[in-house]
């Protein structure tokens, strides 16, 4: 995966990599060098990430950016101070975010990117912010470039054919990807398409450390895919949108931003495959922390407190003894924010209006008790603890130490479950001091 000195290169055209050094007086086929930047120049060589780009023409060959017409009032949100969002303690979840409506104005993945919440500002390099999309048409003619952080991309439905400048990645549900900040890229559907997005303005993703686990488990670095050099050269009206402090701007270029010939470096997007994820998990007793099944991690400066973790409950063997197998009730300092990619979720058993359904999401902010519904309890504590593959559905988790801003957009929406809270009424009180 790119990063940790890692170095890729990739070329469309034979020989269009320079020989010598990055900047010839001349590139192969008369090609321009681009400098792309992850990091700052000075960073230690071990974390220093940036790519070399040869392309036909320069990204700086555009028009003046100018507010978005495609901006959304309900849509992206990138600062989150005191005014302009607001915090909620309760244990909160929305339904399954609603598809355009079949009859609808075509919306891509720009305009169906709508903000859950957030904390911190992208200017400051501090902070988070959590989204969601409902999309039903292919970006064409139009890229995107995140100038605030880096994207982390979930589907739940419909494959997303992500053209980047760097070449082309197929990421359908159970993949993810992840689109550094600066990278330019285009969304094509096949059909309508929903799913998470995870942003960082501070710092990249990587893998977390494996300590007592060893050299092998959790998501191996073999199994990240970088793309190879894809170019068109093509001089047809392109739109670019910024995002650039929260808010969307837009330039006009007159040819394809994906002209990339050939590139070489360790700074470049990346999909992965959750199926490849190898889980970790007790054979003995007691319940091990969520922490387990960290695909990806962004830290703070503090060692072991994550701005961001990216966890998955996957297909699995749990062969627990003598425990409680789902997880415990249970008060964080860290914040939880959960989507469910397909099927059920194992410690959210309950059917009808209280399932925790493919699309939707939840939230469990800091210190607020959260734990397996009434339903889950009484199976759990009763059960023949016996081995079981758990392969009903994937559920995932942004987990962070910060606090989450709600937008208004997700304080208000119509898709709010307001009777998420009823599913712990159930838990009765079976307290007896005459029993041990």
């Amino acid at each position: 995966m790119p990063g940790f000195g890692n170095e890729h290169s990739t070329e469309a055209l034979p020989g269009a990599l320079p020989e010598r050094g990055n900047n010839p007086q001349r590139c192969p086929y008369d090609l321009y060098a681009e400098q792309l930047s992850g990091t700052a120049f000075t960073m230690p060589r071990h974390s220093n990430e940036r790519s070399w780009l040869y392309r036909t023409r320069p990204s700086v060959v555009h028009a003046p950016f100018v507010a978005a017409e495609t901006a959304d009032a309900a849509g992206v949100q990138g600062t989150f101070g005191a005014g302009s969002a607001r915090t909620n303690p309760n244990q909160m979840r929305w339904l399954p975010m609603p598809m355009p409506e079949a009859d609808a104005a075509a919306v891509d993945f720009v305009q169906g990117l709508v903000t859950i919440g957030g904390s911190g500002d992208p200017a400051q390099l501090h902070g988070l912010a959590v989204h969601m999309y409902a999309a039903n048409a292919s970006m064409g003619d139009k890229a995107l470039q995140n100038a605030d952080g880096d994207f982390l991309i979930v589907p739940q439905e419909g494959a997303l054919t992500v053209t980047t400048e760097l070449g082309r990645m197929h990421v359908a549900p159970r993949e993810i990807c992840v689109i550094q900040r600066g990278i330019r890229f285009s969304v094509a559907l096949d059909g309508p398409s929903r799913g998470y997005v995870l942003e960082i303005f501070k710092g990249h993703f990587v893998l977390p450390d494996l300590g007592p686990i060893g050299a092998n488990g959790l998501a191996n670095p073999r199994d990240f895919l970088t793309p190879k050099a894809w170019y068109e050269d093509r001089d047809d009206p392109f739109v670019i949108v910024n995002k650039f402090g929260g808010a969307m701007f837009q330039a006009d270029m007159p040819f394809s931003p994906f002209n990339v010939v050939a590139w070489h470096g360790n700074y470049a997007p990346y999909k992965y495959d959750l199926d490849q994820f190898v889980c970790m998990n007790s054979v003995t007793h007691d319940h091990p922390d969520p922490s387990i099944y960290t695909v990806l991690t962004c830290q703070t400066d503090t060692p072991g407190l994550a701005l961001a973790d990216f966890v998955i409950f996957p297909t699995r063997w749990m062969v627990q003894e003598d425990t409680f197998r789902p997880p415990w009730y249970h008060r964080n300092v860290m914040t939880e924010f959960m989507g469910m990619v397909w099927g059920a979720y194992d410690a959210k058993e309950a059917k009808g209006k209280s399932a925790f359904l493919p699309g939707g999401a939840s939230l469990h902010s800091c210190c607020t008790p959260h734990g397996p519904d009434a339903t889950t309890f009484e199976k759990a504590s009763t059960m023949e603890l016996k081995p079981v593959k758990f392969d009903k559905g994937l559920a995932f988790m942004f987990e962070t130490c910060h606090m989450l801003r709600l937008t208004e957009y997700a304080s208000t929406a119509a898709h709010i479950d307001t009777e998420y809270h009823k599913c712990w009424q159930a838990l009765p009180k079976k307290f007896d001091p005459t029993k041990r």
